[in-house]
């Protein structure tokens, strides 16, 4: 169970990524108490009975929440989820403007009713979504922050665990960048166990070539696509990863995980919010990381940080 005593998660918006992280935290225990908030009575008391029936099996933890925001009263860490979905062949830049004004209203109710509280922000698109949010609620960047690409790691650390036949366990590789069409694997860093990806051997001794390390990226890259077109959305992963890193921060772990917080002159990048290394804890984001970077991945950085300026400036952001 987590360090901290009694601890309290709340989560707004009860659609299949809210519901799907609520779910993930009752069975791993992530909280003592979830609670779930949404504007659609119906449905979120609905989602609230159907996950309190399961409870028996989850151990101490419970669940409750409604239509009525003041339940996100006193709630450690409040993971925001709710906002527009993402249609087949929508980029999540796109989902920004109506998010964003979703959000212009939301952050400073959500700050009133739990002032003390580390946010996180699943919605996409997260990394714009990171800054606004930042910005509306008035809080220092280490609380408010966004899941970034902890789960597009997790999709590359599967993938290659899958291709090597080893324990995904033993991969230590990161996407970083703008979760989105931009991001890049921080290859210069990975490793299998202690090796370095470049100098890894197969079964049949083989190295992975340049075009395949490129192919697995992209492959990374289109998953949510893939899951969208032909599911409507993803939900389970997010919602897993999401729990992971809630766990970071009732556990004051200091896990490294790639979230997207906003940067202050990390390798150049100043202002805008972006996946990197960092440490969480119970204080949010207590240290963005000053990771090595190749020339290339520097470049492939610099690349996702004009995107998310661009998209910034059209919000009226910048």
């Amino acid at each position: 169970m987590p360090v901290l005593e009694n601890s309290r998660l709340a989560i707004v918006g009860a659609g299949a990524v809210g519901t799907a992280l609520a779910y993930a935290s009752l069975i791993r225990e992530t909280a003592r108490e979830v609670v779930l908030y949404d504007i659609d009575e119906a449905r979120v008391n609905a989602e609230i009975l159907d996950l309190a029936h399961g409870t028996p099996f989850t151990g101490s933890s419970a669940i409750s929440g409604g239509a009525d925001l003041d339940v996100v009263a006193g709630a450690n860490v409040v993971v925001v989820t709710a906002g527009a979905k993402q249609h087949p062949g929508q980029s999540r830049l796109d989902l920004a403007g109506v998010n964003v004004e979703i959000l212009r209203d939301l952050m400073p109710a959500l700050v009133e009713r739990a002032p003390d509280a580390v946010f996180m922000l699943v919605t996409n698109p997260c990394d714009v979504l990171a800054v606004a949010a930042q910005r509306f609620s008035g809080l220092e960047p280490s609380r408010v922050f966004s899941s970034g690409t902890v789960l597009d790691s997790s999709r590359l650390r599967w993938r290659l665990a899958e291709r090597l036949g080893v324990s995904a366990s033993s991969v230590h590789a990161m996407i970083v960048g703008e979760h989105g069409d931009s991001e890049f694997p921080l290859w210069s860093q990975s490793r299998i166990g202690p090796i370095p990806i470049r100098d890894w051997r197969d079964d049949a001794g083989e190295n992975l070539s340049v075009e395949e390390l490129d192919e697995i990226a992209d492959d990374v890259k289109n998953a949510a696509y893939t899951v969208i077109a032909g599911k409507g959305a993803t939900n389970y992963a997010i919602g897993l990863s999401g729990a992971r890193i809630v766990e970071a921060i009732f556990r004051d772990e200091g896990a490294i995980l790639p979230v997207s917080s906003v940067l202050s002159d990390y390798h150049g990048v100043d202002g805008v919010a972006l996946s990197v290394p960092s440490i969480v804890d119970a204080g949010g984001v207590s240290r963005v990381i000053d990771t090595p970077f190749s020339a290339e991945e520097e470049r492939q950085l610099h690349h996702s940080a004009s995107a998310i300026r661009a998209s910034l400036e059209a919000l009226g952001l910048s």
